[in-house]
């Protein structure tokens, strides 16, 4: 099942598909490791859903919520 990064809740894991950003918020996430075929767990959630804290290639990232929504993973069966 895909689902963006920002309907992702705590604990849950997914492979990278696909990022539908365009210009500097892409070039951002691909220079942050965010490219497709990376892991990513979500570590932590804001109450209001902005920001969120992912790890990702060994290292801990924090993302705001209109970037998340642009990274596109598959998830993984429990």
């Amino acid at each position: 099942m895909e689902k963006t990064l920002d309907q992702f809740s705590i604990g849950e894991k997914g492979t990278v598909k696909r990022v539908l950003a365009e210009g500097k918020i892409k070039r951002r996430l691909f220079d942050m490791g965010i490219t497709p075929g990376a892991d990513i767990y979500m570590r932590k959630k804001a109450p209001l859903g902005d920001p969120i804290e992912v790890t990702l290639r060994g290292y801990e990232l924090t993302l705001r919520k209109n970037e998340a929504i642009c990274v596109t993973l598959e998830v993984e069966d429990k």
